[in-house]
């Protein structure tokens, strides 16, 4: 069976293609840039309906497959910004309604985790089996851990996530979005440490003050490379912090990272280090499903269908002991489908607010 997922949370419309044993057939995505400024939700929406169409070919094409060939269709249903969300959407139920499948609608969180158990390998190319997720991406910077039938927040920012605390100063610096990647070039021309203040508390963490004290700075004439080598150590450092609470609190013994920010090599190599000073061990999944993607919409959207039909597993081998035609059937006869055929989008849905109902 075909699963096509539909990633539309913010910046990146994304298409990915997979099958019902997880092997990805097409990862395909159009990203949102400036060269200064930011986004606008409205003009990143109309990107969206710009680039859906020729995105879907593309991914049919490099999958090898016919639209007709779908028997699933999963779209990023939370959280995320609602202009963008609802491009996602509508095509999702078009397509959905086209071909009379199945329509799933995913939190996007969510998705970031479980594509990392099913594609996240540490250094001597392990799975990961119950890990600890540091999240960190544009709105969204969370400690996630499973307990008790939920993913739970074990920690989070109180206020902006790490992905827009570092594009809001690439904006004020006048160089473009998205910003991480232009951040971490710049931190790597420097290795001055500017004391920017140091905001954990508890388990949770604050930006907005660093981010006032690097605007500041910057006014007063310091170099934007410092800066970006300052925001690294500091911001980075915090998150570390919390992760290893995270681990030393739950017990677990493995940290993954998620999330577009996890694309950064100096966040990496902390986290790979504080895994290795408690005998921990740390997972990464490949750049290209770090960032917003089709792929783990896909991933998700063919767990959560399982799991609404009352099916539990914990190792991807079930999955090629499952009968997906009668599943369909039995889907198509339920009252499941006209509630998820009109699912809508919901932007502030959190992680912890949805019940997993697909892990033993």
């Amino acid at each position: 069976m075909y699963i096509l997922g539909i990633e539309s949370t913010a910046h990146t419309f994304g298409v990915g293609i997979i099958d019902s044993n997880g092997n990805i057939l097409a990862n395909k995505k159009a990203l949102f840039t400036t060269e200064s400024g930011g986004m606008t939700p409205r003009i990143v929406a109309d990107h969206h309906i710009e680039k859906f169409d020729s995105i879907i070919k593309d991914a049919l094409n490099e999958a090898k497959i016919k639209i007709n060939d779908i028997k699933l269709i999963s779209f990023s249903q939370s959280p995320g910004i609602g202009n963008c969300l609802k491009i996602g959407a509508i095509i999702a139920r078009s397509v959905s309604k086209l071909l009379n499948c199945p329509l799933i609608g995913i939190n996007h969180c969510i998705a970031h985790l479980e594509i990392g158990k099913l594609c996240g390998f540490d250094e001597n190319n392990n799975l990961s089996k119950d890990p600890i997720l540091l999240y960190a991406s544009g709105a969204n910077t969370q400690i996630i851990g499973f307990s008790g039938e939920k993913y739970r927040i074990f920690g989070e920012t109180l206020d902006i996530g790490i992905g827009n605390f570092i594009d809001t100063f690439a904006r004020y610096i006048n160089i473009g979005f998205p910003g991480g990647p232009k951040i971490e070039l710049l931190a790597k021309k420097s290795k001055k440490f500017i004391d920017l203040g140091y905001l954990v508390k508890g388990m949770d963490i604050n930006f907005s003050g660093i981010l006032t004290k690097l605007k500041n700075l910057y006014d007063l004439g310091h170099s934007k490379y410092d800066l970006a080598f300052s925001l690294q150590e500091t911001s980075f450092s915090m998150l570390i912090e919390v992760a290893e609470r995270a681990l030393a609190h739950t017990g677990k013994n493995e940290l993954l990272l998620g999330g577009g920010v996890a694309c950064n090599k100096r966040l990496k190599e902390m986290a790979i280090k504080m895994c290795n000073d408690r005998g921990a061990k740390c997972y990464f999944v490949d750049n290209s499903l770090n960032v917003d993607n089709g792929v783990m919409i896909a991933w998700a959207g063919l767990l959560k269908f399982l799991g609404e039909l009352n099916l539990k597993f914990n190792n991807i081998e079930e999955l090629k002991n499952i009968n997906f035609e009668i599943l369909i059937k039995k889907y198509n006869n339920s009252n499941m489908k006209s509630d998820y055929i009109w699912s809508k989008v919901n932007p502030y849905l959190r992680t912890d607010e949805v019940e997993i109902k697909y892990l033993k």
